[in-house]
């Protein structure tokens, strides 16, 4: 890896950590399309970088995440599946499943399907909740099951817990600020128990690397959150269920000529 390598997987992790179209899967293809290895710090890199965008949701919602307690209280709910499952599966997740093409096509691929499936099928009702304070403990205890299904590569953290809110009968508005905030302390513990594992195999011209994709993806990241809090003004998530079926597609090609 060098340092413009760094800034381009900053970018698709900043770009992408938001949207319903899969972070990790998008610097796993990537880093196949640049011809990296799959190395433990590469992998570590993927996982670390996430928190350069993670603290753009801090720098923009730094309010609710420390001063509403009715608001931490249910995201701390919603971590626990997600921080259970991910103890216990961690060296699965990481040595079979992070790296892994194959489940990331199949991922992106059949994630794009149920995206456009479900907009077609999901009707808001009336009284979905608007405010997350209004989310029961139940609600945001099941949200975090939803989430804990990102855990495999392409399925797209953002995408389970947006449509399980929906499901659940949150308001588009709502939920997708809630998977927001459920970001910081998911992807927070996931970094930092990644990094105590990986630390002693990072040397320090590698830190020079998870600087540049943290800066990166931080300042891309606060674009795409602005991004999508107007998009879903006006859209579904259709457009990202087609965009990901025409990128296996695409990617299925390019590996066939490759």
């Amino acid at each position: 890896m060098d340092l413009l390598t760094a800034i381009i997987l900053g970018i698709i992790e900043g770009v992408t950590e938001f949207l319903p179209i899969s972070s990790t899967g998008h610097m796993i293809l990537a880093s196949d399309l640049m011809g990296l290895e799959h190395t433990e710090f590469l992998k570590s890199f993927e996982i670390a970088i996430q928190v350069g965008a993670i603290s753009s949701v801090v720098f923009l919602y730094w309010r609710l995440l420390l001063v509403d307690f009715e608001v931490i209280k249910r995201v701390i709910v919603a971590f626990i599946p997600t921080g259970v499952l991910g103890l216990t599966l961690y060296r699965v997740v990481k040595s079979y499943l992070l790296g892994s093409t194959a489940v990331v096509l199949w991922s992106l691929f059949l994630g794009g399907l149920f995206l456009i499936a479900f907009e077609y099928w999901h009707r808001e009702k009336d009284d979905a909740a608007d405010e997350i304070r209004q989310m029961s403990y139940k609600t945001a205890l099941i949200i975090g099951l939803f989430q804990s299904i990102a855990m495999v590569p392409g399925v797209s953290r953002s995408a389970s817990t947006i449509i399980g809110g929906l499901i659940l009968g949150l308001k588009r508005k709502t939920i997708v600020e809630f998977s927001f905030l459920l970001a910081v302390p998911t992807m927070l513990a996931a970094t930092v128990y990644d990094l105590m594992k990986s630390a002693p195999e990072i040397s320090l011209a590698q830190v020079d690397f998870l600087i540049a994709g943290f800066v990166t993806a931080f300042i891309v990241a606060l674009l795409s959150i602005k991004f999508l809090l107007r998009f879903i003004q006006t859209h579904t998530f259709i457009p990202f269920g087609i965009y990901r079926i025409i990128l296996v597609v695409v990617l299925l090609i390019h590996l066939k000529m490759a």
